[in-house]
């Protein structure tokens, strides 16, 4: 079963996760990699995740490129809506 669920990671980068596909690789948005003990993985980001959105903007239609600036840009807090 999936849900979805809301997180804020606490900035400044880094974030302590890898983002991989993307509109460009006809994939959603998943987390693919995480830092050991880095804030995503203390924020309870797993492997797997789809992002759904970046600091309140839809990651449909994203991609990669654009997914990773915006996470880029986010110079405070970093929100993230996912599904588990």
């Amino acid at each position: 079963m999936s849900s979805n669920d809301s997180v804020t990671l606490l900035g400044p980068a880094p974030w302590g996760f890898r983002l991989q596909g993307g509109k460009d690789f006809n994939m959603p948005l998943t987390i693919s990699r995480l830092t050991d003990s880095g804030k995503a993985a203390k924020g309870g980001i797993g492997i797997g995740d789809m992002v759904l959105s970046i600091d309140g903007i839809a990651t449909e239609g994203m991609n990669h490129l654009e997914a990773q600036n915006k996470i880029k840009s986010c110079s405070g807090n970093l929100s993230l809506k996912l599904q588990k």
